[in-house]
């Protein structure tokens, strides 16, 4: 039976979730009902905000509110299966998930099963693919524009300050936020795989370099494609003092493409066509007070999972395509422990 309206809540108000907030509030058949963080302070900033109930327990927020139908997890990477699963086996509402989804292909893999078992649709949060300098170089991809591809680079040229990882307890920890790679990274990882194809092995060296944490915050890789393609991955947080760039470039037989910007948003060069790189860019102001790296793509999400839950569209990042980018990223991480080819 298909919903009429979606009603969602949330499960975690940290900084990202703004970018949700507004995004549901501008999406035509969906609703915010309600908000929660154990930190009651920061849900109820949103519940006031929004005008909706907050609360410190999602237990209880669960049972207040029925009619929620979409519940968004927001909490700290290594609680999103824990959290994902509890609401999908206990309450049977749909869930949205946010990067890196799950932190293993294992955690990925269970908590979808639990939602095949009890009905329940689970839909990754991806959000750069919604940006218009990537659907447009995806597009000259498809269409041949750039011939087959040869060399794929990426570069993430961020700044996290030791500050950064002192705001939280389980900020930089492999148990819950894991490294540059499965927090900032990810996104770009995905990318590489949305763009390029199929990986078929990797070569990465990871260093902890600009701050005092478990996890890494530079890594360098190579990588080699199915089509024989290959490429270069250089993703730091330990560029200072700002962010500088997450840009991505496509060599191909045809022509060269390169989406540059803060994140991915900005067409920096389009040899099929020059002129189209003004118009495929994008400025990302974001939401005041929470950054611009995560640009528009969230309500684009939220429009297409109303379409999918009320509509009869499906939802473009299903199963196979999230495991896909958890299982490169962890060869990454692999091949480091290993020191060899992945």
């Amino acid at each position: 039976m298909k919903l009429q309206e979606l009603r969602i809540a949330l499960i975690g108000c940290g900084r990202v979730a703004g970018h949700h907030c507004l995004s549901i509030s501008r999406t035509k058949g969906a609703r915010l009902v309600a908000v929660c963080d154990l930190a009651i302070e920061r849900a109820q900033k949103y519940g006031e905000q929004y005008k909706v109930p907050n609360y410190n327990n999602y237990h209880e927020m669960l049972r207040r509110h029925p009619d929620i139908n979409l519940v968004v997890i927001i909490t700290p990477s290594g609680m999103h299966a824990e959290h994902a699963s509890e609401v999908i086996e206990v309450y049977k509402k749909h869930i949205l998930v946010e990067k890196p989804t799950f932190m293993t292909p294992c955690q990925a893999n269970s908590t979808f099963n639990l939602g095949l078992k009890y009905n329940v649709e689970i839909f990754p949060v991806f959000q750069n693919r919604y940006n218009k300098a990537v659907k447009r170089v995806r597009r000259a991809i498809l269409e041949g524009e750039l011939g087959d591809i040869r060399v794929i680079s990426v570069r993430v040229r961020w700044c996290r300050q030791q500050q950064y990882y002192d705001m939280a307890p389980w900020r930089g920890t492999y148990s819950h936020d894991g490294g540059v790679l499965t927090n900032q990274g990810i996104h770009h990882i995905d990318l590489l795989r949305y763009l390029g194809g199929s990986v078929t092995r990797v070569n990465a060296s990871m260093r902890t370099l600009g701050v005092d944490v478990d996890v890494e915050d530079t890594v360098v890789a190579t990588m080699e494609y199915g089509s024989g393609a290959l490429g270069v991955m250089e993703c730091t947080t330990a560029a200072r003092p700002d962010d500088f760039e997450a840009s991505l470039s496509i060599v191909g037989a045809k022509g060269l493409a390169q989406i540059g910007g803060v994140a991915v948003n900005e067409l920096q060069y389009f040899s099929p066509d020059p002129s189209e790189c003004s118009l495929y860019s994008e400025e990302f102001v974001g939401v005041k007070g929470h950054g611009a790296v995560y640009g528009f793509g969230h309500f684009h999400i939220y429009q297409d999972v109303v379409g999918h839950l009320i509509g009869d569209l499906p939802y473009p990042i299903g199963r196979e395509d999230c495991l896909g980018t958890l299982h490169l990223l962890h060869a990454f991480y692999k091949s480091d422990e290993d020191n060899k080819w992945v």
